[in-house]
């Protein structure tokens, strides 16, 4: 009994980074030594691992519009009330928002200086052809185009055909509404709060047998491609990791000053144990009780102002996420040979900022929503099972820079609205 007791059971990021691990040697040996042998190659690679891994990505695209349109909803009723809000919500709400579409603008410029889906060729893996068809469609929209198609003219088409973005406006919109009807719409209301937490649940269930998909993803990747498909892989997880330390380290730290001639190297350091909290636990909300003390304790942030912005952040703000799907976007489309426009750029900004609304508080809910941003500029949706092993990794990282971003926006606010003790910062 005590020794049953004593074994720890593997995480979620764990299980799936040793099936990435996994599929990538059983891939490699497929592809070195097996790969002639016409039972391996088409029962096994383009049989077993086929259909399991795509079987995933359907589950994942599944819950897509969902998902989204209920967390937004109830995101949205929950902030929407501008007048209960004050002046600290309006500015924390822009402020969330701005930094999302600097984090997503960081993440494609990054990106687009490493290049680190260059020299990865995925038609050898499979035939694109359709996406890229449907991708021609889309890419050849101007600007004005894709901003005017942002207003869903029918709302019940948008969701029966997944047009993401006019979906994000009209929840929006529901949201918005629904909090300031209050009592008058509660029925919709709870009715709303209860699809979300169904699509939750239901979000948790699936990710309990990503491992077995990330495994036959990627063994199929590398049964086509060997070892060869590994480097770009790297590539990518660098140029996160790089975008993720310039909006952590540049981005926010220069806010800070400018907003508020605080000390940048003052409040990473007496920051840092939240920080490191975050990235060992690899999640927002956990962060939330021990961000508030150290903000009120360490930084001489008011605990009317932290209670209130801190939570908020945990829920809207997820530049960590955006960074991932800015270079996602990126690396697949580098990947594919697909060419993506300046407009579709933007719409990967706006997309990414909006989603991240509505990606608060479930675990890889940023891989199941980048779905929808592969969609809205027609790349290939099974490209996430390709960087979903490596994105694990990553998670704990964005996550820190989540919660970086929370405490930076409520010093910020504080700071403007007379509710930090600038004596409490300077103190050693």
């Amino acid at each position: 009994m005590s020794r049953n007791k004593g074994k720890k059971k593997l995480g979620l990021t764990t299980m799936i980074f040793i099936a990435l691990i996994c599929g990538a040697i059983v891939g490699a040996i497929i592809n070195n030594w097996f790969m002639d042998i016409a039972m391996i190659k088409n029962v096994i690679v383009e049989g077993v691992f086929y259909v399991i891994g795509q079987g995933f990505i359907s589950l994942m695209k599944m819950l897509v519009v969902p998902l989204v349109f209920f967390s937004i909803i109830c995101g949205a009723a929950a902030i929407g009330d501008t007048k209960t809000l004050g002046n600290v919500g309006i500015r924390t709400i822009c402020f969330y928002l701005a930094t999302t579409m600097m984090a997503v603008a960081v993440a494609l410029g990054i990106a687009k200086l490493i290049n680190p889906g260059i020299g990865l060729d995925m038609s050898a893996v499979e035939n694109v052809k359709t996406t890229l068809n449907g991708a021609s469609t889309k890419t050849d929209m101007t600007l004005t185009e894709t901003i005017l198609n942002i207003i869903p003219t029918n709302p019940v088409a948008s969701l029966a055909n997944g047009e993401m973005l006019q979906i994000i406006v009209f929840a929006l919109l529901i949201g918005v509404i629904l909090a300031k009807l209050k009592e008058k719409a509660q029925l919709v209301t709870n009715f709303c709060t209860q699809c979300n937490d169904i699509m939750m649940e239901m979000t948790m269930m699936i990710m309990k047998i990503a491992p077995i998909g990330v495994f036959c993803l990627i063994a199929r990747t590398f049964s086509e491609l060997g070892f060869s498909a590994m480097v770009p892989m790297f590539k990518y997880m660098i140029t996160v990791v790089c975008a993720l330390g310039v909006q952590c380290f540049v981005v926010y730290m220069v806010l800070l000053k400018v907003f508020t001639g605080l000390n940048p190297f003052k409040f990473a350091k007496k920051f840092f144990p939240v920080q490191a909290f975050a990235f060992s636990t690899a999640t927002s909300n956990a962060t939330i009780p021990l961000n508030i003390d150290t903000l009120e304790e360490k930084m001489g942030v008011s605990r009317k102002i932290s209670s209130f912005t801190i939570p908020l952040g945990a829920t809207i703000n997820m530049d960590g996420t955006s960074i991932m799907q800015g270079v996602a976007v990126v690396f697949v489309a580098q990947a594919f040979g697909i060419h993506l426009t300046p407009a579709d750029y933007a719409t990967v900004i706006v997309t990414a900022t909006l989603a991240s609304v509505g990606t608060a508080g479930v675990p890889s809910v940023g891989l199941i929503t980048l779905a929808m941003v592969f969609d809205s500029v027609g790349l290939p949706v099974s490209g996430i099972g390709l960087i979903m092993g490596i994105d694990r990794i990553l998670d704990m990282l964005r996550t820190a820079v989540n919660i970086t971003g929370d405490a930076v926006c409520t010093t910020i606010v504080a700071k403007q609205n007379g509710a930090l003790d600038t004596t409490v910062f300077n103190k050693e």
